[in-house]
Order: C-alpha cells, then structure tokens, then sequence
C-alpha cells in the first residue's frame, strides 16, 4: 500500500470532522421582511452565508467554509481550533 494513502485519508477524515465541528456552531438569523436567512459561525471570521431557505443558507455556508479552509491553508493563514481538531501544519522539530 502506498503510504501516501494513508496520510491522505488521515487528512480527509480530520477535515470531514473540522467541518462538521464548525457547521453544529452555525447560527442561523431569520432576515426581516421574508428576506431569507443569514447563516454565520462565530469563531470563524468572514464565513457567512445567506439565501431564501434555512437549507440554501446551511448549504451556502459549508460551501463557504470550505473555499475559507482552502483558502487559508494555501495562504498559511492560523485557522481556529474548533473541538480540539487542528488544521494547522505542525512545525516539525528537529
């Protein structure tokens, strides 16, 4: 077995689990006037989806989080910790 695979799948499940820990700390606001919904998560700065039904807006939200994810990682930015699960590359010391 290639031992990339298995850091690969590794890296997958802890990404899985990243995202799911930060879409059960969505909020959710009804818009005034039938507006829709305005979805945001707290701790992550930025991420914030809104749409017609509460399900475009949660659906609108993960698809967010996930290009916020991409997006910091490629640029090094220090994501949040949520529920103990770290995205974070590790310094490897010597």
């Amino acid at each position: 077995m290639d031992p990339w695979t298995n850091i690969i799948d590794e890296g997958a499940i802890v990404l899985t689990a990243y995202i799911s820990a930060a879409m059960h700390k969505a909020h959710y606001d009804i818009l005034p006037n039938g507006e829709g919904y305005l979805g945001t998560i707290a701790e992550l700065q930025g991420v914030w989806a809104n749409a017609k039904t509460l399900e475009a807006c949660r659906e609108e939200l993960q698809e967010v989080l996930e290009e916020w994810i991409i997006v910091g990682l490629k640029m090094g930015h220090p994501l949040p910790i949520i529920d103990h699960i770290d995205l974070n590359r590790q310094e490897e010391v010597a």
